[in-house]
């Protein structure tokens, strides 16, 4: 289990989700959780990258505990905000989960190649969709040990 340290302050997840649909069913199941967290929402790659280096209007975003990731997004797709993360000495340690609609090989292959901790393909049923954000808030906030900083 985790350790008093983590469990005594929220764990700050960063979503990075274009779907304003999909982030607000995240947000409305995480918000049933057992551990205390903090979502952390964004539209797009660039702005998740502003907000994991404290940039503009991010200049006081905590560290993310946790990301979760879409590939699919305007701007900068996931596969490049993955890149960057794993290359960065002061963000690689993240977990990244990579939650998209895509099913394709060719993605799950590649996000692994960039060190993703997990890939997840997203239901299109909602009651489905509720029990997968519930199954990775069970095993990345409750079961996993995380890094600190």
């Amino acid at each position: 289990m985790m350790n008093t340290e983590i469990v005594g302050k929220p764990i700050d997840i960063l979503l990075v989700e274009d779907n304003p649909g999909d982030a607000r069913l995240a947000q409305e199941s995480l918000k049933e959780s057992k551990i205390r967290n903090t979502l952390h929402w964004v539209q797009d790659g660039l702005e998740a990258m502003k907000f994991l280096h404290r940039q503009g209007n991010y200049e006081n975003a905590p560290r993310a505990d946790l990301i979760l990731l879409d590939l699919n997004m305007p701007k900068m797709d996931g596969r490049k905000v993955l890149a960057e993360i794993k290359s960065e000495d002061d963000l690689k340690r993240i977990p990244v989960v990579i939650f998209t609609i895509s099913k394709a090989e060719e993605d799950i292959l590649k996000t692994y190649n960039l060190h993703a901790n997990c890939y997840i393909t997203k239901p299109l049923d909602l009651n489905r969709f509720l029990k997968v954000i519930q199954s990775i808030e069970d095993f990345w906030l409750t079961i996993v040990r995380l890094p600190k900083g």
